[in-house]
């Protein structure tokens, strides 16, 4: 049986094989390099060896002992990385694009959405804020049930997911609008926003690259991990829901474990859930065949390896998709029963290069 879990935090962390999943949300999704330097030792004192990358850009520790939880939170709140409660940190659910200047007003009116959401109603948990008001919108297929974007001429805009248009707002009616948009959500009794609107267009995705961009450089992770020594050197950082960080000002960057710089590396396209024996629900280790499987991989194309059906690291699908069951993989919901020895000696058939 497949059991689906919620969005764990700091406060309530969600129990797995391995020890407690716990999530860290750092306000308006950036690091000083001052806490990225003091979480890289607070997660190395804990036994931790990387610190994970979400898809709603928080960070992820999994493996930690369930008696070392109350110091963890000490230690976070120290580097000022924990809501001061359970109820706070659920609510403060808001991603922010990463592309912000200093000048646009998108820090402003995080911080502004994050102070007003104590006066919100009470929303599910999983539900979401998007900040997306930079040059572009860049969010459009993160998870996010009110988004505050620009249109085209410039002007903010409140949008609820799903719908194809939005009310012009200021910065100062711009939060009262989405508490607005979160009181009518809550009157149609739905769970996410885009529910509501069933007819609608998905947005159109952005995928960003590895490398130089206009607010710096973006940096890839093998499997969205971050290395603890890579981060302790990387400074200050914004972070993103694609597996990178941004790095504001930086043109180069030195060679450091588990980057990517890169746009072409196969890796990129590459996606893997923990799996056995850390996930209790995996059917099988699936790191290393990912990982085994990806120089061998045609270009431009995705591959996605679950430990069981819930494909935890990669909820679009992906060109190829392997799971984990009790008789083997399945590829692509076809051929069952594949071994992974099998899978890795013969790529071409995989991939239908031969």
């Amino acid at each position: 049986m497949i059991v689906k879990g919620w969005c764990p935090g700091a406060w309530r962390p969600m129990m797995a094989e391995d020890g407690l999943i716990l999530r860290i949300r750092p306000p308006e999704g950036r690091l000083s390099a001052m806490q990225a330097q003091g979480l890289a030792a607070l997660a190395r004192k804990e036994g931790q060896a990387r610190i994970s990358l979400t898809s709603r850009a928080n960070l992820q520790m999994r493996g930690v002992k369930p008696e070392r939880h109350e110091p963890l939170l000490r230690g976070l709140a120290e580097l000022g990385l924990l809501d001061d409660d359970e109820a706070t940190e659920t609510a403060r659910n808001i991603i922010v694009t990463p592309f912000w200047q200093a000048d646009d007003g998108t820090l402003k009116l995080a911080h502004a959405l994050a102070e007003a959401l104590p006066e919100f109603p009470a929303l599910p948990g999983k539900f979401g804020f998007a900040i997306d008001c930079g040059a572009r919108p860049v969010l459009g297929d993160v998870s996010a049930d009110i988004r505050l974007e620009r249109n085209a001429a410039g002007r903010l805009l409140v949008r609820a997911d799903g719908s194809e248009t939005g009310d012009e707002v200021t910065e100062t009616t711009a939060i009262p609008r989405m508490k607005a948009l979160a009181e009518w959500f809550l009157a149609q009794g739905g769970r996410r926003m885009r529910q509501l609107f069933p007819d609608a267009h998905k947005q159109p995705g952005f995928a960003p690259a590895p490398g130089p961009c206009e607010a710096g450089i973006l940096v890839g992770f093998t499997f969205g991990e971050i290395p603890l020594e890579t981060l302790a050197r990387l400074g200050e950082m914004r972070l993103t829901p694609w597996r990178m960080v941004l790095l504001p000002g930086v043109e180069t960057l030195p060679e450091m474990p588990g980057t990517i710089l890169n746009q072409n590396d196969p890796m990129l396209r590459v996606f893997a859930c923990t799996g056995a024996p850390n996930c209790a629900q995996g059917f099988a280790p699936v790191r290393d065949l990912a990982a085994g499987l990806a120089a061998h991989l045609p270009a431009e194309a995705s591959l996605h390896v679950s430990g069981c059906g819930k494909g935890c690291a990669h909820q679009t699908p992906a060109n190829f998709t392997l799971v984990a069951g009790t008789e083997g993989f399945t590829l692509n919901g076809t051929r069952a029963g594949l071994d992974p020895a099998w899978l890795l000696s013969h790529p071409g058939e995989v991939f239908g290069t031969e």
